[in-house]
């Protein structure tokens, strides 16, 4: 968990602190961070009482569009401020913003005359999960690995393209590529140094296959901080890359032509002083707490298969033969299988949930995998199949994932799973904004279609 401070030393950083400004933000339901610039004497009374922040951003899409039909916020609430409490322990400073201070915050509402969690806030949705871990007795570990492309773009740039047509930072197919890292070195610097300085600590850097694509393992660490990196990976990538003329992109699959951008998750679970997963005695070194685990994942991949794949982009990606995983399989170190199976010492045993996409809210993912985790740990769930080989021999009768949005979200919000897991009111909420944003493609009219039927049909 982020390390708890007090409010004194959280107040004498702000203090210290260059300027008068402190940065706050919260997670939308994309994962979007929004944020805003608070003046220091505001911010030291939101230490304590929280601040005000109008809930539109858990009623509206990535393009600011209000859904039209969700029922905890629209323009049926008129857009109230909701209230917002500063999580201190996730302290930090923006090394290309001046040294301003950074916080991130949750989303809370009142009940009954008590503070409680706002049901619909993705990192609350996390915190929910991982009180139910505490009551196991476990912590779990959480690494995320983001594959992203770059361009040679600005906003306005990309703009006056009318999205068609971006630049590839390089060019080829070259992964692992010393020469192409190289070529843009003052952004792979900046990445590793200025990600560090930030508290996002990265552990590997390299390039991808495809023009432009990079890979950026996140260091591991507990979950909720886990998540905080990752989302803010995407944010601080976006505006370091900015200095240098560089868009990344973290679409799932923005060409048909190349492999889509995966956001793996690596988990483990602690009692504080050894991992879980580990038992040399076991098959492939997993203790039966693992296979239980893994079992878990197995079971309920599909139904929360949402929080894995949550755009209409996301199931482009599902494409035999490139990479991303298309069936509930697991294997041991085998890359095709959604759940690979990492043997290693007692430290690095460890599962990689390797379905989702780049595109992923990393609260939301995260609560997936530990959530579908646990619930095999709680019913003691065996594995019910062999591990895969090569390119899913061995699961020639698993049933392929649905490879439409709208399919799997009629799913997510019939599965009881799901409603025990995060809840009534978060399944409704989510489950809406995924029907809303399958009718905006309903609505559209894309370049395919002109390409397709403008002249000859």
């Amino acid at each position: 968990m982020p390390t708890p401070i007090s409010v004194a030393k959280a107040i004498a950083a702000v203090k210290s602190a260059p300027g008068t400004r402190v940065k706050v933000a919260v997670s939308d339901i994309d994962g979007v961070l929004r944020g805003k610039y608070m003046h220091k004497d505001k911010f030291y009374s939101a230490v304590e009482g929280g601040f005000g922040f109008c809930d539109v951003v858990l009623g509206w899409d990535m393009m600011d569009v209000t859904y039209d039909n969700t029922t905890h916020t629209g323009w049926h609430k008129g857009f109230p401020d909701v209230l917002a409490r500063i999580d201190l322990g996730t302290l930090r400073t923006v090394p290309w913003d001046g040294g301003v201070p950074f916080f991130l915050g949750d989303f809370v509402a009142q009940k009954d005359g008590k503070e409680v969690p706002l049901p619909i806030c993705p990192r609350q949705v996390l915190k929910r999960v991982l009180e139910r871990a505490a009551k196991l007795g476990v912590i779990p570990m959480c690494g995320i690995e983001y594959e992203w492309f770059n361009f040679r773009e600005t906003p306005q740039s990309w703009a006056d393209k009318e999205g068609v047509a971006p630049t590839p930072l390089t060019p080829g197919m070259f992964g692992y590529s010393l020469l192409r890292a190289n070529e843009n070195r003052a952004f792979f610097e900046a990445l590793f140094a200025d990600m560090a300085a930030f508290g996002v600590p990265i552990e590997g850097l390299h390039t991808e296959t495809g023009p432009g694509v990079y890979e950026a393992a996140i260091m591991f660490s507990e979950a909720l901080e886990q998540a905080d990196r990752a989302a803010l990976f995407k944010t601080g990538a976006k505006e370091i890359g900015s200095r240098f003329g560089i868009m990344p992109s973290f679409m799932a699959k923005w060409s048909k032509d190349y492999p889509g951008c995966s956001g793996h998750v690596h988990t483990s679970l602690s009692d504080g002083k050894k991992n879980l997963f580990h038992d040399a005695r076991g098959s492939h070194g997993m203790s039966r707490l693992f296979e239980s685990f893994l079992a878990g994942q197995l079971a309920a991949l599909l139904e929360f298969a949402p929080m894995f794949w949550p755009t209409i982009n996301s199931y482009k990606r599902l494409v035999d033969g490139f990479w991303a995983p298309v069936k509930p399989t697991w294997g041991v170190d085998n890359r095709t299988a959604s759940f690979r199976v990492i043997p290693g010492s007692p430290k690095s045993t460890r599962l990689e949930t390797r379905c989702p996409g780049a595109d992923i809210n990393p609260y939301l993912a995260t609560a997936a995998v530990i959530a579908a985790g646990l619930e095999g740990v709680e019913k003691k769930m065996k594995l019910a199949t062999a591990p895969i080989h090569g390119t899913n021999q061995g699961a020639e009768d698993v049933p392929r994932a649905p490879r439409t949005l709208i399919e799997t979200t009629r799913i997510f919000r019939q599965s009881d799973r799901a409603r025990d897991w995060f809840g009534d009111d978060f399944v409704d909420h989510f489950a809406a904004t995924r029907e809303w944003e399958w009718r905006q493609w309903l609505d559209a009219v894309t370049d395919w279609e002109r390409k397709r039927y403008f002249e000859i049909i």
